[in-house]
């Protein structure tokens, strides 16, 4: 499948901002199962590109005069992988086994233990296992939009009984890292075939072996990855695939819009 795709954030203060830097995982991956025909970043200032530990392209940006507003667009056709469920392998930059740690937004507590340990232990496929564990999570956790923030805990989430799919993919990366599997967070695009729906969409990997590699789970969509998602960036949990993230210097009350497209076509 081709995505077309758009992705335009906005920044306004409300007074000048003496300097900005930002980090950006706005560029795709260069994983197996996708590939980047076109890809284009226009931001004010100064930036450059490298490689992170986890293989997410990231450009940090560099504004040092006083600026009251920032304008971050990129565009670009991705073409992925049709096959649903499609494994990827050990990159070999990181061990799988890093994403056994706990993070502050990761960390299981007794709640989440009891209920992931049911549905990991015991007989049967690895891979059933993982997929009735994101449908208990979407039982447990209704997606409720605007229900939380970027800041919300899994341990938080899961109690209150409401999130998006950051916290479905929190939750569940939660469970997994509980139960001694590795499990790292997914920030991408998907195509969801509606206009006005939300593009922006995050999940889960899931480390079952050499043999398999990581199996890429949607979890609030309850059901494996396909060519409708875009793979921006992984990390231990969304501080570290998140889209974009910086500091400043000044500018006060700050506000944020961001707007995605994605089409199948360029007609689209």
């Amino acid at each position: 499948m081709q995505l077309h795709i758009r992705h335009e954030t906005f920044y306004r203060y409300g007074e000048p901002v003496k300097r900005s830097v930002q980090n950006l995982r706005l560029t795709p991956r260069r994983d197996p199962i996708q590939r980047a025909i076109s890809w284009n970043l226009a931001a004010p200032g100064r930036y450059r590109s490298q490689v992170d530990a986890y293989g997410n392209i990231v450009h940090l940006l560099t504004l040092d005069g006083p600026h009251r507003e920032i304008r971050i667009v990129v565009t670009g056709v991705v073409e992925t992988e049709d096959h649903a469920g499609a494994s990827l392998p050990d990159e070999g930059k990181i061990s799988p086994l890093a994403f056994l740690a706990e993070t502050p937004l990761t960390r299981p507590d007794e709640a989440i233990v009891g209920f992931a340990r049911p549905k990991l232990q015991g007989g049967g496929e690895l891979r059933d296992k993982l997929l009735g564990l994101a449908e208990a999570v979407c039982e447990e956790v209704r997606y409720e939009k605007g229900a939380t923030d970027v800041h919300e805990s899994a341990s938080r989430a899961f109690a209150r009984g409401a999130g998006v799919c950051q916290d479905h993919s929190h939750i569940y990366i939660a469970c997994c890292r509980s139960a001694g599997i590795p499990a790292r967070y997914v920030s991408g695009y998907f195509y969801t075939g509606r206009d006005g729906e939300i593009a922006s969409h995050a999940w889960v990997d899931v480390w079952t072996g050499r043999e398999q590699g990581w199996m890429s789970v949607d979890v609030t969509h309850r059901t494996p990855t396909d060519g409708r998602h875009c793979r921006l960036a992984v990390g231990r949990d969304y501080l570290d695939a998140c889209p974009v993230r910086g500091v400043r210097r000044g500018g006060g009350a700050e506000e944020m819009q961001v707007a995605v497209s994605i089409a199948a076509s360029a007609q689209q």
